[in-house]
Order: C-alpha cells, then sequence, then structure tokens
C-alpha cells in the first residue's frame, strides 16, 4: 500500500475562526472566575474596585499561561470543537516561545481601541461599539492577507489550519 499524499493545510474560513474566537471568548468566562476568586481569596479583596490593576495584571499572565499551554499543545478547546490548529508557517506544531509571541500580538485585537479611548472619558458604550468595530476591521483585514491569515499570526510566523481529528 502506498502512502497517501497529505494535502496542504488549509485556512479555516473566516466566520469558522471568528466563531471559534466568540467561543473562546465564552470559555474564558470560566478561566476568569476561577482566576479572579483565587485572586480575590490570596489577597483577601473584598471590593472589586480595590486590587484592580493588579487583579489585571494577574489575569493577563493566566491567560498568557492558558494560552500559550495550549497553543503549543496545537489546540485549545474552542479550536478542536472547530476543528482548527495553530501551527507555524511550514506546518510544524509551535513551540512555547512562539505561542507566548503569538500570545503578546493577539492583544492587537484589543489594544489599538482601547489605547484610543484611554485620553477620553468616553462611556462604557461607546467604548463598547469602538472594541467591537476595531475587532470586526481586524478581522476583516485577515481577507488582505496572502493567505487570509490573521495579522498577528502573520507577524508571530504562525497559522491557523483546518484540522480534521482522526476517529480510531
Amino acid at each position: 500500500m502506498a502512502p497517501q499524499a497529505t494535502a496542504p493545510a488549509t485556512t479555516p474560513s473566516l466566520m469558522r475562526r471568528m466563531a471559534c474566537w466568540l467561543y473562546e471568548g465564552m470559555l474564558m468566562f470560566g478561566v476568569v472566575f476561577i482566576a479572579g476568586y483565587l485572586f480575590g481569596t490570596l489577597s483577601q479583596t473584598r471590593n472589586a474596585m480595590d486590587n484592580r490593576h493588579a487583579l489585571q495584571a494577574f489575569l493577563f499572565v493566566v491567560f498568557g499561561i492558558y494560552f500559550t499551554w495550549f497553543w503549543a499543545k496545537g489546540q485549545t478547546l474552542a479550536m478542536k470543537t472547530w476543528n482548527i490548529r495553530v501551527v507555524d508557517r511550514a506546518g510544524r506544531p509551535i513551540s512555547q516561545p512562539r505561542a507566548l509571541l503569538r500570545y503578546v500580538l493577539s492583544w492587537l485585537w484589543f489594544l489599538p481601541p482601547l489605547a484610543a479611548v484611554s485620553p477620553f472619558a468616553l462611556s462604557g458604550g461607546e467604548t463598547t461599539v469602538l472594541v467591537i468595530g476595531w475587532v470586526a476591521v481586524w478581522a476583516i483585514l485577515a481577507r488582505f492577507h496572502p493567505e487570509q491569515q490573521f495579522w498577528h499570526d502573520a507577524l508571530a510566523g504562525t497559522r491557523l489550519v483546518h484540522f480534521e481529528h482522526s476517529k480510531k
């Protein structure tokens, strides 16, 4: 029996990647809940506004650990659900340093609009509209990448590809 040639990995559609992105956001509520509870218990924080910046820094680290660990393994739970895998440009699994770089660069989804609103006293609704608008623009910009990849993936040297789990 001759070995089968593997087809080149295809980029999942933008709609599928955004559905995965939204599902990932829902799953992150559990991570935030557990991490927030742990932080509040360990720091003895009684008011949500106390230690707010320390909590934000703690969550940034917890998210970094979560994503770096899962991406270095190839997929988060949401990515498994949507049959998406993160690989390097050559199609190999990514290393933890590359996964960490991807994590830092993935903040391009949120930091530009948050930096833009910080000098102004905008309401929560106005900030939400700006963030959602930027997320839509950032997602649509993937259409201009030669392989339809998100630009933070291009900068990190990673790719999102369709991955079908083998059923044994």
